[in-house]
């Protein structure tokens, strides 16, 4: 990968590992991290690229989302992940992360109880989740992480690993991610 696209010094802390949201192979050629806000307008443009990005690329590509909720300007942006990670703990992870991306000004609790009814979730238990902060240590270990890895805003992306430095917007992403898995392949 060329040093334009990629942090010379930003390397990904902690590693992907089972604890993630990960969706594509574990294997895959290409492993790509966002350290996201689901208030963030620019992560809901992000998430559209990524999904094209996923189509792309198919099979070789792992997409692993971790949360960066900036609560300074987002003051939605916790609860939406800890809605997300209770949706997980429900199966639903991936689910629940297309529709608070599809709703961004809509996070409010009535709106993710109505998120957690319409996939089918124990919204009952999503709503106690939200209430007790059963997830927040999990948000936080993604927030810290991303702090370690030099997160500063959302999105932000690693490639393989490295910080991706590059425009966020499809051909750029594309080519660096195309770019990671021919070097895979070498």
């Amino acid at each position: 990968m060329s040093t334009s696209a990629t942090g010379a010094k930003a390397e990904l802390n902690p590693p992907v590992s089972e604890q993630d949201h990960s969706i594509g192979p574990k294997n895959a050629a290409v492993t790509l991290v966002e350290y996201g806000d689901f208030e963030c307008p620019h992560c809901g443009a992000a998430h559209l690229i990524v999904q094209e990005a996923r189509q792309a690329l198919g099979d070789r590509l792992r997409f692993v989302y971790r949360h960066f909720p900036l609560t300074q300007i987002h003051p939605y942006a916790e609860s939406a992940a800890e809605a997300s990670e209770s949706a997980a703990a429900q199966g639903k992870f991936w689910e629940m992360y297309n529709l608070l991306f599809e709703n961004q000004d809509s996070l409010d609790e009535w709106s993710l109880a109505d998120f957690a009814e319409q996939l089918g979730l124990d919204s009952e238990q999503l709503a106690r989740d939200l209430e007790n902060h059963t997830y927040q240590e999990r948000v936080e270990q993604d927030f810290n992480g991303g702090v370690r890895s030099g997160v500063h805003g959302t999105p932000s992306f690693f490639i393989n690993g490295s910080r991706y430095n590059g425009s966020w917007e499809l051909g750029p992403l594309l080519a660096a991610l195309q770019e990671a898995a021919d070097n895979a392949r070498e």
